[in-house]
């Protein structure tokens, strides 16, 4: 694993002028201006990541994903889907966790209302107002198309970037959900529960990372179908 680390460039940061304090225990040295990360650190990080993950998915807990910037946002999506879990892809809504019971109820109109469309419900409707309904359901889709299996307040929260997703981690914080994240040299892992140091500006490097996540996830599910 620690080969297949450095093959896709996980042990890639950030300049040392943009590096954070607080990422100096994960660092291995400084290379032509460049901090390079500890992947012995990334592997030990992301080995208590997917230990508390195969627990929360072996109990039936939800995981949420979130990625709204590259790479991440091309590669989020397909990783919850391979672990049957919801996804935040395009932006994070306020309130997600704060006001869980508000996006609920969000959740139920926007689900109700694509059940009426492949019902043909909304065909009584004069064609202006056809337009303007399906026009919203598909901004529906954008904004919350990932958390329609959402049915509670998710036990865990995945994202790729801290700073990126900074108003998610600090929601997560408040409500008691624990946050795992790929965090880069530029970031302060101390804000989140399980940071995993690594390069998230590289595709294959999150990919690889996002893969492990994915993996102990269902090998956490399993173990509950074979229990029961």
């Amino acid at each position: 694993m620690l080969q297949k680390m450095l093959e896709v460039g996980t042990h890639l940061g950030h300049k040392k002028s943009k590096g954070h304090p607080k990422m100096k225990p994960y660092l291995f040295a400084t290379r032509q201006n460049i901090q390079i990360i500890n992947v012995e650190k990334t592997l030990e990080k992301l080995q208590e990541a997917k230990a508390f993950l195969r627990e929360v998915a072996s109990k039936g807990g939800v995981v949420l994903f979130a990625a709204t910037k590259v790479p991440g946002k091309l590669l989020i999506k397909d990783a919850a889907m391979e672990a049957g879990m919801p996804f935040v892809q395009d932006r994070w809504l306020g309130g997600t966790f704060t006001n869980f019971p508000i996006l609920l109820k969000r959740l139920e109109y926007f689900i109700g209302q694509e059940h009426k469309r492949k019902q043909g419900a909304f065909e009584k409707y004069p064609k202006k107002e056809q337009v303007l309904l399906v026009r919203e359901i598909e901004s529906l889709e954008k904004k919350m198309g990932g958390l329609k299996q959402l049915k509670k307040l998710p036990d865990a929260l995945i994202v790729v970037d801290i700073d990126e997703h900074i108003s998610a981690v600090r929601e997560a914080k408040k409500m008691n959900v624990a946050t795992i994240a790929i965090s880069g040299t530029n970031t302060d892992p101390t804000k989140v529960t399980y940071p995993i140091p690594a390069n998230n500006r590289s595709a294959l490097s999150v990919s690889l990372l996002l893969n492990e996540l994915v993996s102990a996830i269902n090998e956490g599910r399993q173990k509950t179908e074979i229990a029961l």
